[in-house]
This record gives C-alpha cells, sequence and structure tokens, in this order.
C-alpha cells in the first residue's frame, strides 16, 4: 500500500471532513484499489439514448473522465462525467457525480472508467482507480 497516495487523498478530503475521517476514508480507498459513485442525472434530456448507445461498445472503448464545472448555477462545485467512443467525435455530457461525493472524486483524481447497470438502461456508475 502506497502511503503517499493515502497522504494525498486524505489532505484533500481533509477540507471537506475531520482529519480522522479523511485518513480512515483515504485507507478505505487506496485498499479497495478505487472508489465508485453513481451518476446522477441520466434521465435527462437525451441522456437515455446515450446510455443505450454506450452499452453496445466494450468497456475498452469508452473513454470517461470529469470534469469540474464551476459556473454550475446549482453547484459551484459540481463535477460532470463526460463521455465518449474511441475515435467518436468528441465527449457528451452523461450526468454528474453526487453532490456529497464531490470531495472524494477530487481527492482520488484517478484513472476514469464506467459501467452501464441494467439491461434497460435505467443509470450507470463512474468508478475512479487510485
Amino acid at each position: 500500500m502506497n502511503k503517499a497516495t493515502v497522504c494525498r487523498i486524505a489532505n484533500r478530503l481533509s477540507r471537506t471532513v475531520s482529519r480522522k475521517e479523511a485518513f480512515t476514508e483515504a485507507w478505505r480507498i487506496v485498499k479497495n484499489g478505487a472508489v465508485s459513485f453513481p451518476v446522477r442525472g441520466v434521465t435527462v434530456g437525451s441522456r437515455q439514448e446515450a446510455l443505450r448507445r454506450l452499452a453496445k461498445y466494450e468497456p475498452a472503448n469508452v473513454r470517461a473522465f470529469i470534469m469540474p464545472e464551476p459556473e454550475n448555477p446549482a453547484d459551484r462545485n459540481a463535477l460532470a462525467v463526460m463521455v465518449g467512443v474511441n475515435y467518436g467525435k468528441g465527449y457528451y455530457k452523461l450526468g454528474y457525480i453526487p453532490a456529497d461525493s464531490t470531495a472524494y472524486a477530487a481527492a482520488v483524481r484517478g484513472k476514469v472508467s464506467i459501467k452501464v447497470i441494467g439491461g434497460d438502461i435505467r443509470g450507470c456508475r463512474l468508478t475512479l482507480a487510485v
């Protein structure tokens, strides 16, 4: 287990929780190798159609990243989930990391993967690998 990684994550988390809680969560995240979040807002607009299309691709061909949205009127700490397909025409905003999880997502900043959940396309989860 990499202590430097634990300290880096804990220091970022300690901005929003106590130092003790930050280190406890950081150790958990590093031990698991990743942290996972539901993506919110996937039923807005044409996002369900985007999920249906993403479900047809192999996971290795789907690219995802999180993008801060400080100008978001609902939450200045919002983190948008952007997705695209290898050799595609760009990225699409699929939704957002839940507001209560943005501190964790911002602290980890690891490799991003995304998984579509359910055959009837109800949502997806975003995983950040440490």
